[in-house]
C-alpha cells in the first residue's frame, strides 16, 4: 500500500499547526525526503485561510529549517576525516576544494531556495569541506527567508489555489536544475576538452 507523502505532511500540519512545521522543515534539512517547498507554501495558504498562527509558523518553521541545515553541516564536518581519507589526495577532491572556496557562498545561497533539489549534497560538501560555519550560516539564513518569502509569500497571496502555484514552481525549480546541469557541463566541455597547444621547436641555428 503506497502513502501519499503530501498529503499525509499536510494533514499533520492541520492538525498539530506550526510545531508540526517546524519538525518536518527540519527533517526536511537533515536530507528526508519531504515536499519542503510544498509545505511552505501551503503554510501560506493556510496562514491566509486562518488554519495556521500568522507570527508563530513562520518564525518556528524558519527556525526549524536552519536548525536542520545546521545539523546536516554538523554531520559533513565530523565524518569529514573519512571523507579526505577516502578523497581528499585525488586531483578532483582538491579541486572541488578550491572550487567551493571560491564560489561556495552562492551555490549555498541558491540552494537554499531555488536549486533545492541539490540542497543536500551542498550542505554536505560544506561541512565536510571545512567551509566556515560562519559564512556556511549567513548565506543559510539569506537563503532560508529568500525561499519563506518567495514562496510563503505566494501561498499566502493565492490563498486557495495555492495547489497549482506549488506545481509550477515544481516545474520551474525542476527546469532550473537542468539548466545549471547542461550549463556545467558545457563548461566542463569546454575546459577540459581542449586539447594542448603543442609548442613549436626551437629553431635551431
Amino acid at each position: 500500500m503506497s502513502i501519499d507523502i503530501s498529503s499525509l505532511v499536510l494533514n499533520w500540519m492541520a492538525t498539530y499547526g506550526s510545531p508540526m512545521v517546524a519538525g518536518l522543515l527540519y527533517l526536511g534539512g537533515l536530507g528526508l525526503p519531504l515536499p519542503g517547498t510544498l509545505l511552505v507554501i501551503a503554510s501560506g495558504a493556510f496562514i491566509r485561510q486562518s488554519m495556521l498562527d500568522a507570527v508563530s509558523t513562520p518564525i518556528l518553521g524558519y527556525l526549524g529549517t536552519i536548525a536542520g541545515d545546521s545539523s546536516l553541516y554538523a554531520i559533513g564536518f565530523f565524518a569529514s576525516g573519512w571523507i579526505e581519507r577516502r578523497f581528499g589526495q585525488t586531483a578532483a577532491w582538491k579541486s572541488a576544494h578550491a572550487l567551493f572556496e571560491r564560489r561556495g557562498g552562492i551555490a549555498i545561497f541558491l540552494t537554499r531556495w531555488l536549486l533545492t533539489a541539490i540542497a543536500f549534497p551542498i550542505t554536505l560538501i560544506a561541512g565536510s569541506s571545512g567551509y566556515r560555519f560562519r559564512k556556511f550560516f549567513t548565506f543559510v539564513l539569506l537563503g532560508e527567508f529568500t525561499w519563506f518569502a518567495i514562496y510563503g509569500g505566494l501561498g499566502y497571496a493565492f490563498g486557495s489555489q495555492w495547489e497549482l502555484i506549488s506545481d509550477f514552481i515544481s516545474d520551474f525549480s525542476g527546469f532550473a536544475l537542468g539548466a545549471v546541469v547542461f550549463g556545467g557541463g558545457i563548461y566542463l566541455l569546454v575546459k577540459f576538452g581542449k586539447k594542448p597547444t603543442s609548442n613549436p621547436d626551437p629553431i635551431q641555428e
